[in-house]
C-alpha cells in the first residue's frame, strides 16, 4: 500500500469514527488509540506521519522498546495491558501519559507506593469487567463506583481520569451493547471523570454510539 493509499484508507476509518460520533452530538469528541502491539516502530512512524499521535502497548517490555527507538517523536503512549506488579517500576521510568488497564484496589496500593517513592503522579483508567466474562481483568460494574472513589482517596498520586473497558466477546450485538452502556452509566456517575475508553477494531462503532469519547484501534489502523 503506497503512502497516498495508505492515507486515505486510515481517513475511511476516521470517517467511520466521525459518523458514529455525529449520532451521539455535534459536541462529542472521541480520540484514537493506535494499538501497535504487533506494529513495528517503522509501522508507527508511518501512521504518525499522516497524523496519528496516540499509541497503545500492552506489554511494559515492547512500551519500553518503542518509546526509546521512537523517542525523537512526540508521541501520546498508552499502556493499555495488565499491569504485573514487578513490571510497575519499569512503567514509571517510562512514565507514559495513561495507563489504561487499572484492574483492582490492590494494584492500585502497590501503584501509590511506588509513585510516593518517586513523587510522581500517573494518569489512569479504572478497568471495568462490565461483560462479567471470566478470561477478562477488571472491576466488576456493581463494585466499580465505590472503588474508584475509595482509591481517589487513597491513592493522592494516581489521578483517576475516567475509565476502561473492554466489550462483551460475543458476536450478539445487544450484549455488546449491554456491556458498553453498563460501562458508560458507570462513568456518567463519577464526579470530574473525563474519559471513557471503550471500543477496538471490531466494535469501536456501537462503542461510541453508547458513549466511547477513547478508542483502542489494533489492527484496523496497520495495513
Amino acid at each position: 500500500m503506497t503512502e497516498t493509499e495508505y492515507k486515505l484508507y486510515i481517513d475511511d476509518v476516521i470517517r467511520r469514527v466521525e459518523t458514529a460520533r455525529l449520532k451521539v452530538s455535534d459536541h462529542h469528541i472521541v480520540k484514537i488509540v493506535a494499538v501497535s502491539k504487533y506494529s513495528t516502530a517503522d509501522a508507527i512512524e508511518r501512521l504518525y506521519r499522516i497524523g496519528q499521535r496516540a499509541f497503545g502497548e500492552n506489554r511494559v517490555q515492547d512500551l519500553e522498546k518503542k518509546a526509546a527507538e521512537l523517542e525523537d517523536l512526540p508521541l501520546e503512549w498508552h499502556f493499555i495491558g495488565n499491569l504485573q506488579k514487578n513490571k510497575i517500576n519499569k512503567l514509571l521510568e517510562i512514565n507514559p501519559s495513561l495507563f489504561q488497564g487499572l484492574d483492582s484496589l490492590e494494584l492500585a496500593h502497590e501503584l501509590q507506593k511506588r509513585l510516593a517513592m518517586r513523587e510522581m503522579r500517573l494518569d489512569c483508567l479504572l478497568q471495568i469487567n462490565s461483560a462479567k466474562e471470566e478470561s477478562k481483568h477488571g472491576i466488576l460494574p456493581e463494585n466499580a463506583i465505590a472503588i474508584y472513589k475509595q482509591i481517589q482517596k487513597e491513592c493522592p498520586n494516581i489521578n483517576l481520569k475516567g475509565v476502561m473497558s473492554i466489550g462483551a466477546h460475543s458476536d450478539d450485538k445487544a450484549l455488546a451493547r449491554k456491556s458498553f452502556e453498563t460501562t458508560h452509566a458507570i462513568y456518567e456517575q463519577l464526579e470530574n471523570a473525563t474519559i471513557c475508553s471503550m471500543g477496538m477494531s471490531g466494535d469501536f462503532e456501537l462503542a461510541i454510539e453508547c458513549g466511547s469519547n477513547m478508542v483502542r484501534l489494533g489492527s484496523i489502523m496497520f495495513k
